[in-house]
């Protein structure tokens, strides 16, 4: 049998956050929002964002440090540049990824910090 703790038994509690906060969750960057947390929803990808974190990289030495092959670190890059997360620039023959800017460190440092807390509280 569920338990039923865990779900209200009224239809609205505080109808004023409600409507306060609707508009806020409604927003059209959610959308967006949501895709980022998709597009990292990938243990490489994160990996690899997690190193750019800490320095610019070439495609290639991106697939040593995380393991993989130059063609998959070269798909995931490309996937991370398409929704705004890293940028690239190309010197002759070889292309350069960095982090499209501090906010995207920031998530990455953030989400980090959060995990190793819960492991030492929990």
């Amino acid at each position: 049998m569920k338990a039923k703790h865990d779900t209200c038994e009224v239809y609205c509690f505080d109808e004023a956050k409600v409507n306060r906060l609707q508009p806020i969750v409604n927003r059209p960057e959610i959308h967006d929002i949501a895709h980022i947390f998709k597009v990292l929803a990938d243990e490489t990808r994160v990996k690899i964002a997690l190193a750019l974190s800490e320095e610019e990289l070439c495609v290639c030495d991106v697939g040593n440090i995380v393991g993989c092959s130059m063609a998959t670190a070269s798909h995931h890059l490309r996937l991370l540049n398409k929704w705004g997360l890293a940028k690239y620039r190309k010197e002759g023959k070889l292309a350069f990824y960095s982090l499209d800017d501090d906010h995207v460190k920031q998530l990455m440092l953030l989400a980090l910090t959060h995990v190793r807390e819960g492991k030492e509280n929990g």
